[in-house]
């Protein structure tokens, strides 16, 4: 590798030849602002909040595209390039909506942050002002282009997970990024996947915040409220309140759910070991008699939907195991509302998920075990929304005790922990298969699917067969595997797990979001995966139909057994094929 040498502000370095100075300063630990990069992904200079000095060149350039050269030295504070971006900032305010005491992202928006480290006068220009109606048409997401500065990330992102739904439109003074025709976003093939809010700089993109219906349960004294929590949220929420990347805060946010005012504290674990333990079952008796395969799961409702819209011949493939979330819910509003004499209308049930399209998932048909009219999920928030709540509160987390799940819904096992991150659902399945069918005491670690790849194969021997299978995360990585399932099944998998969001639950468009620099250089997936690998391996009971609590639930309640009856009835959903682009008045 042919490597050049340069200097950054006087420090020297040497990089490979064809990397940009961007690159060149990052070696040198010095970083340069930016406000559309995001590495390999989306590196167009368009925001020219990066320019610098550097000498071979002609005036200012973007360091994010513009390659080094044998020598050049860089300069990326001088009072020139600090001018210029400050003019820059100040332009981009003309058209901005500055409103940012009543913003979402105030505090933590990279413009805000910016515009206060260069002293911007932001009314310095004054002009034409576009003025856009908020896009409110999800149940997921609010699109404000009052906000929006054009940086197109959220373009990058879409297109990343091939659904390519929002794009620029128009031209000049007049340039707004929108759906094909203007269309509003629940009439175009939105995967409600959220991955366009958490790399979104400003408020342009938010999630839709569910929190007041909860204060409003909470406070009304004829409901039960109870509360879920999904496996990834343990290793993420402590990132609200400045904890490290991946820090497990399960103690705590028990603590902080029950100060908040829940009634119960569940862990959605207990779900997603009811999910593997109906999955299980469902992969056995298609091997054993015969029907479709290969399986795909159908824990990720971004996923599922990503399905139906563009793959809806193949639905026969999904598993028709509801979701971990949806599986706790029936519960609660079944099972649970017998045990304690509740009415299940009085029982508002409510999850925090690291997932906005389960904010779609909730209302989706066949998701009512309880009747009509009885939803198994009636409020779902992000891990982001319940930070929120936590701090509205006045709760101070950090000084929080530890505390324990509530009974009896808030057992679990390790193979319910590893949900969470991509390829867990495929070694939970796999662990609880391998023990029924070939005996095994002593849980796979199947670590052939473990890491952050976007597509991982591996072979499992299940009763003397040998199972391939694959794991695969995000729509183009959904894509490609379903394109290879359309077209016969060449690689002979029989087990596919697929997750809508790269790298899984943890990297869920309802994650906190960090800062670009930080997804640029850190590797988040992976980071946030081990707090989950570590929680699994500590614990005792790491194959899902080990769990006492499941045990007795089949025992109790589902006594015709795995996915029959009853249990069918609960835990088993359908699917539809749906239209991309549906007629609209």
């Amino acid at each position: 590798m042919n490597m050049l040498n340069v200097k950054v502000n006087g420090i020297a370095v040497s990089v490979p030849e064809g990397s940009t100075i961007l690159e060149a300063a990052r070696v040198a630990g010095v970083e340069i602002p930016t406000l559309c990069f995001m590495k390999e992904k989306n590196e167009i200079g368009a925001c020219r909040i990066c320019i610098v000095e550097a000498t071979g060149t002609r005036g200012l350039v973007t360091a994010c595209v513009y390659p080094v050269a044998e020598g050049m030295e860089i300069k990326t504070n001088t009072e020139k390039v600090q001018k210029a971006r400050k003019t820059t900032l100040e332009l981009i305010l003309s058209t901005h909506e500055k409103k940012c005491l009543s913003c979402a992202r105030s505090t933590n928006c990279e413009l805000q942050k910016l515009c206060l480290e260069y002293g911007v006068d932001e009314n310095a220009f004054e002009g034409f002002k576009p003025e856009y109606e908020l896009d409110l048409s999800t149940p997921h997401l609010v699109r404000d282009n009052n906000k929006c500065i054009l940086c197109r990330r959220c373009v990058a992102a879409c297109n990343e997970q091939f659904v390519g739904v929002i794009g620029a439109n128009d031209r000049g003074i007049d340039t707004n990024i929108g759906s094909p025709f203007n269309r509003l976003l629940r009439d175009v093939p939105c995967i409600s996947c959220g991955q366009c809010t958490v790399v979104c700089p400003t408020g342009a993109l938010r999630v839709k915040d569910d929190t007041d219906k909860i204060w409003d349960a909470i406070n009304d004294p004829t409901k039960h409220v109870v509360v879920q929590t999904a496996p990834s949220v343990r290793a993420q929420l402590g990132e609200c309140f400045d904890m490290p990347i991946g820090t497990n805060v399960e103690g705590k946010m028990v603590a902080a759910l029950r100060r908040i005012g829940f009634d119960k504290v569940f862990d959605t674990n207990f779900g997603a070991d009811l999910t593997i333990v109906e999955e299980a079952n469902e992969l056995v008796q298609r091997i054993q008699n015969g029907g479709v395969l290969p399986m795909v799961t159908s824990c990720s409702p971004g996923w599922v939907k990503f399905c139906e819209y563009y793959y809806p011949d193949l639905l026969s493939h999904l598993s028709t195991c509801k979701s971990p979330q949806q599986m706790q819910g029936a519960v609660t509003k079944t099972y649970y509302a017998q045990k304690m004499g509740i009415d299940p209308k009085d029982i508002v049930s409510v999850s925090v998920m690291p997932c906005t399209a389960k904010k779609f998932e909730i209302g989706r048909d066949n998701e009512s075990a309880a009747g009509p009219g009885l939803p198994d999920l009636d409020i779902s928030i992000t891990t982001r929304e319940l930070g929120d709540m936590i701090k509205r509160a006045g709760i101070k987390f950090e000084m929080l005790p530890d505390e324990q799940f509530d009974d009896p819904l808030g057992e679990d096992t390790g193979a319910g922990v590893i949900f969470g991150a991509t390829g867990g659902v495929m070694e939970a399945a796999i662990r609880t298969a391998n023990a029924w069918l070939n005996g095994a005491t002593e849980p796979l670690e199947f670590t052939a699917v473990r890491g952050t790849a976007s597509i991982k194969e591996a072979t499992v021997t299940v009763a003397g067969t040998e199972l391939k299978v694959c794991v695969a995360s995000g729509g183009s990585a959904a894509k490609e595997v379903m394109e290879k399932v359309a077209a016969g099944n060449p690689n002979g998998w029989g087990f596919i797990e697929i997750m809508g969001c790269p790298g899984g639950c943890v990297n869920g468009g309802g994650q906190p979001i960090q800062p670009q620099y930080i997804r640029d250089t850190v590797d988040l997936k992976a980071v946030r995966a081990k707090a989950l690998y570590d929680q699994d391996k500590g614990m005792t009971l790491r194959m899902s139909h080990e769990n006492p609590s499941i045990k007795k639930l089949y025992d109790e309640w589902y006594t015709e057994g795995y996915g029959k009856g009853a249990a069918h009835h609960a835990l088993h959903t359908s699917y539809v094929a749906r239209e991309k682009y549906p007629k609209v008045d």
